[in-house]
C-alpha cells in the first residue's frame, strides 16, 4: 500500500504527461498535487482522470478573496472531488472562517464528503531578503508563518502548507491534530530550483509534517519511480 505522506505534484500543462508519470509510479504514489498550471491547462477532467485511477488529490488553487467568493469557489471545487482545498492565510481570519463554515455546510448539505481545507502561510520559494523588499522586515518569515498557522486554526481550517523548516514551531503552537504540507522537499543532492526554504523528506517528518509535496526531484528524475521510491524509503526511516 501507498505511503500517502508523499505527495507528488503534477506541475504540466499536458494531460498526457500527467498519464504517463501517474502510469509509471503505479502503485507506488497514492497522493497528487493538481496546481494552477495543470488545472488552468486542462481543467477538471485531470481531477476526474485520477479519481478514476483511485487516487487522492490536493487541489492546490490558493483561493484568495473576498469571503463569500471564496467560500463560493471551494464549494464548487468540492463537488470534483478533490481529498485536499486550500486559500491564502493572508485573506485574513474572517475570509478563512467563512469559506470552511461554508464548505462543510454545503458538504453535509448534499451529504458528501468534505475536502481538508488548508491554508498558505509564506511561499517556500521567498527568502528572508524577498520579505524584507515586500515590507516586512520587522518581522522574521518564520514569526509570520507561525502566526498565519495559528490565525488559520482558530478560524476552524483543517491545517496549513509552510516550509518544512518551520513545522517544528507550526506542531508546538498547533497541536498534534493540525496538519502541516510541507513543499520545498528536495532530497540531498537535488538542485533546490527556485524554492528557498527547504529540507530533506527525514527532516521535514521529523520536525512534524504531515504530507511532503514533491514534484521537480521526481518528475525530471532519469527514473520516477526509482526516485519515488527512495524518498517514500526515507520517510520510512524515520
Amino acid at each position: 500500500m501507498a505511503d500517502e505522506r508523499l505527495i507528488v505534484a503534477l506541475d504540466f500543462h499536458r494531460f498526457d504527461d500527467v498519464k504517463n508519470l501517474v502510469n509509471e509510479l503505479g502503485d507506488s504514489v497514492k497522493f497528487y498535487k493538481v496546481g494552477m498550471e495543470l488545472f488552468y491547462s486542462v481543467g477538471a477532467q485531470v481531477v476526474e482522470w485520477l479519481k478514476s485511477q483511485d487516487k487522492k488529490i490536493f487541489l492546490d488553487l490558493k483561493l484568495h478573496d473576498i469571503p463569500n467568493t471564496v467560500a463560493g469557489g471551494l464549494c464548487s471545487l468540492m463537488n470534483l472531488g478533490a481529498d485536499i482545498l486550500n486559500v491564502h492565510a493572508a485573506g485574513g481570519f474572517t475570509m478563512m472562517k467563512i469559506a470552511a463554515d461554508k464548505l462543510r455546510e454545503e458538504s453535509a448539505r448534499q451529504n458528501i464528503p468534505c475536502p481538508k481545507i488548508i491554508a498558505i502561510t509564506v511561499l517556500t520559494s521567498i527568502n528572508q531578503t524577498d520579505w524584507n523588499g515586500m515590507g516586512y522586515d520587522l518581522i522574521k518569515i518564520s514569526d509570520q508563518v507561525v502566526r498565519f498557522a495559528k490565525l488559520a486554526n482558530s478560524a476552524g481550517l483543517d491545517g496549513v502548507v509552510a516550509s518544512p523548516q518551520e513545522a517544528k514551531l507550526i506542531r508546538e503552537s498547533c497541536g498534534e491534530k493540525f496538519l502541516i504540507v510541507t513543499p520545498g522537499i528536495r532530497p540531498a543532492g537535488s538542485d533546490i530550483n527556485d524554492q528557498s526554504r527547504i529540507s530533506t523528506p527525514s527532516a521535514a517528518i521529523k520536525n512534524g509534517a504531515n504530507y511532503l509535496v514533491v514534484g521537480r526531484p521526481i518528475r525530471a528524475a532519469e527514473n520516477p519511480k526509482l526516485a519515488a521510491q527512495k524518498i517514500l524509503e526515507e520517510i520510512h526511516e524515520v
